[in-house]
């Protein structure tokens, strides 16, 4: 097992370009050609983390957050950020992060808080923009459907709760075949009249490459003729912050109460209670204030997140409650989603959880 073939399997389900511009998610240390030796998932990759992967024998780590943000100038060991790069280097100990592209999907750090809470109906609270694209091709009759398979089983023709979704309409392609060609119909030189079907398919834009070479695979033309275009659309299962609701009504001190209980926290920031009962719930793992207005849209009686600033209380105006849980605890169990991903996926390959807490914030109770 080449530690390739995990980072390929975690980029399956969160593609890097669905990452913030600010974000520096990927193999930060260590190569992908090495053979793993154990996968340790942690939500922060700190020194302790790297000398425990070390005890465990892991030359993998696996973190949410990832330990450079931006470039280092030295590494001299002056702080933790370069103690932790200098302990993994020195002991071939690779960090691979998965950060906002993990928030950005249907089933990441947000789908696992709201397992925490029974939440159902789930939907995205921001779709990401500029993540979807289209294909046009041109195929002949009868091999239209041969190519339409090849580009479903590619990724393409999703859209919501539908797959292979395709548009098609019948017309005639022209072409003449130059010196050297060998066409699927028609001779050289004498231009050549086929029925074909113009085939439309939306897909993922992080799919692309995929669907293009399943496309020019399955297609009998030696020249296959096909446009990409990008779409202003936004994607219903990618983007920031999760809606969804309880499958009871609760009273507000009820809900909180379960927060507490399922998150293990001793204590919750909120804003004012509105004595109303809860069904639509908000939630964003992390920094969230910049949702709090896509939660309002959304009539969502509780907002769950996390590092909101004491101005940005006010933000809720009386519509909504705002509950702060904190910024790790929001995202505790990113690390349990981690270790059943690839467990599922990899079997009989060692996979095991951190034991450290990394938490810089404590609590006096």
């Amino acid at each position: 097992m080449h530690i390739a073939a995990i980072i390929a399997h975690l980029e399956a389900i969160a593609p890097p370009s669905l990452q913030e511009g600010y974000d520096n998610a990927g193999l930060l240390t260590g190569d992908a050609g090495w053979e793993c030796t154990g996968a340790l998932c942690t939500l922060d990759a700190t020194e302790e983390v790297v000398q425990e992967a070390i005890a465990r024998k892991c030359n993998l780590i696996v973190a949410h957050h990832p330990i450079v943000f931006g470039g280092l100038k030295k590494i001299n060991g002056k702080n933790y950020v370069e103690k932790a790069v200098i302990a993994a280097i020195k002991n071939d100990i690779a960090i691979y992060a998965i950060h906002t592209n993990l928030d950005h999907v249907m089933a990441g750090v947000n789908g696992k808080m709201a397992d925490r809470l029974g939440l159902v109906k789930r939907s995205i609270l921001a779709p990401k923009a500029s993540t979807l694209k289209k294909l046009f091709t041109f195929v002949p009759l009868a091999q239209a459907e041969q190519v339409r398979a090849a580009i479903f089983a590619a990724g393409a023709g999703h859209i919501g709760q539908y797959n292979e979704c395709s548009f098609g309409v019948e017309g005639t392609g022209t072409f003449k075949g130059g010196e050297g060609t060998n066409p699927f119909v028609g001779q050289p030189g004498e231009r050549h009249e086929e029925k074909e079907l113009k085939l439309e398919v939306i897909f993922p834009a992080h799919l692309q490459a995929a669907v293009v070479r399943a496309l020019i695979a399955a297609h009998p033309y030696e020249e296959v003729a096909y446009d990409v275009v990008d779409l202003a659309n936004t994607h219903p299962g990618i983007g920031a912050g999760l809606l969804g609701e309880l499958p009871d009504l609760m009273e507000e001190n009820a809900l909180l109460a379960l927060i507490k209980k399922q998150f293990g926290l001793t204590v919750i920031r909120h804003t004012p209670l509105l004595d109303k009962p809860v069904r639509k719930v908000a939630l964003c793992g992390g920094a969230g204030s910049f949702l709090v207005p896509r939660a309002l849209a959304a009539g969502a009686d509780m907002y769950i997140t996390a590092d909101m600033k004491y101005h940005e209380f006010f933000d809720a105006n009386g519509r909504m409650v705002i509950a702060d849980i904190g910024h790790f605890e929001s995202e505790q169990f990113t690390a349990d989603l981690l270790v059943t991903v690839l467990q599922e996926k990899f079997t009989t390959f060692a996979v095991l959880k951190s034991e450290v807490k990394t938490n810089p914030v404590h609590y006096f109770v």
